[in-house]
Parts: C-alpha cells; structure tokens; sequence
C-alpha cells in the first residue's frame, strides 16, 4: 500500500519534470527569413532563458520593455499593429487558426456571395516586433470549382497579396497615430 503512495506522489513530480526538456529550435516558419539554430548562447540566451544582460522576469511583467507595439505589445511575439491590422484587415474571412507568438494567421476557405464556384485562403506572417513595411506577408490561394463539383486550384495576381499587405500596413498605422493621440 505504501508503494503505491509513493508511485502516486511520483507521477505528478517526473510530469513536471519532463515539461522542463530542452528545445532543440529546429522550426523554421515559412516567409520568415530569421530562425534559432537551438544553441542558447547563438541565441543569447543566459541562464533561465533571459537575454544575456536583462533580468530574469519569473512572475508578473517586465515594466522596463515598452508597451507601445515597438516590441509586440502584452504578450505578443510580434508588433501589435500589424498583428491587430492583419485580424482586422481579414476579418471578412473566417479564421482557422492564430498564433501571436509565432506571428501566423490562417483562415478558412472563403467563397464570396458573388461567385458561389470560388473560394479563398489566406496565410498572413507578422515577421518581427517592429512596425516596418517589410514585416508582412501574405499569401493567398484560390481554388475554382469543377463541373464534377472538386475544387481546382487556380491561379491568382501576385498584385493582390501586396494589395492585401498594403492594407494591412495603413490599418497599422492608423492604429499606431490612434494610441499615439491618447
């Protein structure tokens, strides 16, 4: 009976244990030009996981980071700008998933009311913590649908991505001088 406590009291201890493992940083996210080859030092990283010279920050906010979007805002791994532009800019379609660690966006299949036969898709990458014209991309697909009733992919204007992006950039900016006025 006594060892089956003592079994029960270890389970808990070797889950928290085995949640501290090492990450070994082989993502890449796809668009984004800057990635960790894993190695804390390559990284900066000091013990802890804080950059080399700032303070370890265990509980609570580092107040010393700004709040302004510069550097990604509450919680964000990205600009809060373009990160808030880009939900609002495709707020039209329907949104499968989001990450604002990572900075990606993707929807669901959209068909627009006036043509039922095509629907689109769109990958949105915020690529860093500050507010510049190169630090999004989008990346849309579209798909027509056959007389058999599948769906083909279809090509689409390269111009229309950088249309989307150009949107993007003039609702973050427009966010940025509303903050700023407040």
């Amino acid at each position: 009976m006594r060892a089956k406590h003592l079994v029960l009291g270890l389970i808990p201890l070797l889950a928290v244990l085995s949640a501290c493992g090492s990450d070994d940083g082989n993502f890449r996210v796809p668009g984004r030009t800057e990635y960790n080859d894993g190695s804390r030092r390559a990284r900066g990283l000091g013990p802890g996981g804080s950059a080399a010279g700032e303070p370890l920050v265990l509980l609570g906010t580092d107040r010393s980071r700004p709040t302004d979007g510069s550097e990604g805002g509450a919680g964000l791994g990205v600009n809060a700008y373009l990160w808030r532009a880009t939900l609002d800019t495709l707020s039209f379609m329907p949104l499968a998933s989001a990450d604002p660690f990572g900075g990606v966006i993707i929807t669901d299949w959209y068909s627009p009311q006036a043509a039922p036969g095509e629907r689109f898709k769109a990958t949105a990458y915020v690529m860093g913590r500050q507010l510049r014209s190169d630090g999004i991309r989008v990346s849309l697909f579209r798909q027509l649908r056959a007389p058999n009733g599948q769906w083909v992919d279809a090509p689409i204007a390269q111009s229309t991505g950088a249309e989307l992006e150009d949107r993007v950039l003039a609702r973050a900016r427009e966010l940025r001088s509303q903050s700023a006025s407040r």
